[in-house]
């Protein structure tokens, strides 16, 4: 990917990115981070950050742009490092952290065999404020279906639940007692397993599903999505533990400078117009 195509809003317009961010939060996103080249406390330099290599709107895209580059683009020029972003399948991704072969994971939810995998800001509790984002699962089903969920069970259910493969939701309906079938690499082919009649219904991110009821006009014909959300969760950037351990100061600011950006006011508009364009 050329830098005119990372650093053009345009290219996010399909994706329902906005206009008007600024050079912090524009910066590209698919090569070196253009940041100085060094930090305001010890640890390295440069910073290699994986992602999943799938579409999660608005937050980010296999084509690496989105809210959580804006955001940890704008970090890293605050505490002065450069970052590289490795798009990976998410369960290589894991699996690179765990191995140390990147510094970073970002858009993890929490889970406690996780922690084998890399730190979490706040260690074995979360810091939520340290988050990301905030994003839900919801539960899809083909309309005129049986399948019911009304918040705190599930009852009518005459088949296996979709998930993507990797995906945390994936092991809380196995507690439930609930046959998964997480053999999905995508929500858009999810979508059509549920539409097929393969799974009885989907549990997929509330953001992503809604960019595919407007964009895919047949979809909202025939799906629908129970009112009740499935769990509600932060999700983090995790760091490797060989990070943590040799530079904790560095990765403790830049978990620290995540709050303060988001909070910013820059941030807090384009977030907010980015999730208004994903409405349906």
């Amino acid at each position: 990917m050329g830098s005119s195509e990372m650093d053009t809003v345009n290219s996010m317009n399909r994706r329902n990115a906005v206009v008007g961010l600024s050079q912090a939060l524009t910066a590209g996103v698919m090569g070196l981070h253009p940041g100085v080249g060094f930090t305001a406390t010890q640890g390295p330099s440069l910073l290699r950050l994986c992602f999943e290599q799938a579409d999660v709107r608005p937050w980010r895209t296999r084509e690496g742009t989105g809210l959580n580059f804006s955001l940890i683009n704008a970090v890293a020029i605050n505490v002065g490092v450069r970052v590289e972003y490795v798009p990976l399948p998410w369960k290589r991704c894991l699996a690179e952290l765990k191995s140390n072969a990147v510094d970073g994971a970002i858009g993890a939810s929490f889970k406690s065999d996780r922690l084998e995998m890399g730190a979490y800001p706040g260690g074995k509790t979360p810091d939520a404020s340290k988050r990301l984002y905030v994003e839900r699962y919801v539960l899809v089903r083909r309309k005129f279906s049986a399948i019911q969920w009304n918040g705190r069970a599930f009852s009518h259910v005459d088949g296996p639940v979709g998930t993507q493969l990797g995906y945390s939701i994936g092991e809380q309906l196995l507690s439930m007692d609930v046959l998964v079938d997480d053999g999905s690499s995508s929500i858009a082919e999810l979508l059509q397993k549920l539409m097929a009649g393969r799974v009885s219904a989907a549990a997929v991110l509330g953001n992503e599903l809604r960019y595919w009821m407007r964009q895919e006009p047949k979809l909202a014909d025939k799906l629908e999505v129970l009112p009740q959300p499935l769990v509600e969760k932060p999700y983090f950037l995790m760091f490797s533990h060989r990070l943590v351990e040799t530079s904790p100061a560095l990765a403790n600011e830049f978990w620290n400078s995540v709050e303060q950006q988001r909070k910013a006011a820059p941030y807090r508009l384009i977030e907010a117009q980015a999730l208004e364009g994903i409405a349906p």
